[in-house]
């Protein structure tokens, strides 16, 4: 998987409105979610592109997604919103020793975990951590199928085990995923491929990379 370079921005600390938000992110360089990892099980393949960037003190991601049904459930933080149209972004500082697992839902709902990858060493975050992370989202229904937007800015004290968050001239490993586990047509689709048995997005050996510019 060829790596991605993540732009950095100059976005005043004081800006609060999503479609100024948006309005940076305009040139930065999208990317496809398009490796379906279990064809045989789960062929549907819904079109999802994102675009990652950052500044000093935040993270931005802008997800887009095309399908054919959208699931929206959860509301709650730390509820399953990977059992509805979900997106994630999983991030590891210290080469996939361990990772943050970011999960949010079509509504903005979201879940965020540390850990390794036994999964008896993973923790939730706190409610008052994961709404740190400030969503925007919309949906549109055109042609019988659903298009939905999210926007996400997450403050880097959301990688709270961390000694240095600085992000510049850094290479850090990461996936990004689409999925939807009680849709009508489940799906488990990434950025980088896994190669794995069975559905399972905690397979931090197959993350990318990603290289903060400088």
């Amino acid at each position: 998987m060829k790596p991605i370079l993540v732009p950095s921005l100059h976005i005043p600390e004081n800006t609060t409105s999503f479609s100024v938000l948006a309005s940076y992110l305009a040139d930065v360089p999208t990317h496809t979610i398009s490796h379906v990892n279990w064809p045989q099980e789960y062929p549907y393949k819904p079109e999802v592109t994102f675009k990652i960037a950052y500044t000093a003190t935040h993270l931005y991601l802008q997800y887009q997604v095309q399908e054919e049904l959208v699931r929206a459930n959860y509301m709650r933080p730390n509820e399953n919103v990977w059992e509805d149209s979900c997106v994630e972004f999983f991030l590891s500082f210290d080469q996939k020793k361990t990772y943050y697992n970011l999960e949010f839902n079509v509504l903005g709902t979201g879940l965020i975990g540390y850990g390794s990858a036994d999964k008896k060493t993973r923790q939730r975050m706190d409610t008052a951590t994961i709404e740190q992370v400030a969503t925007f989202t919309e949906v549109v229904q055109r042609n019988g199928q659903k298009l939905w937007s999210l926007f996400l800015e997450i403050p880097l004290t959301v990688f709270k085990f961390e000694a240095d968050t600085t992000l510049k001239g850094k290479t850090l490993q990461a996936n990004f995923y689409k999925c939807g586990d009680h849709l009508p047509k489940p799906h488990f689709i990434s950025w980088s491929p896994i190669d794995y048995p069975t559905p399972n997005f905690h397979q931090p050996q197959f993350f990318g990379d990603l290289t903060f510019d400088s």
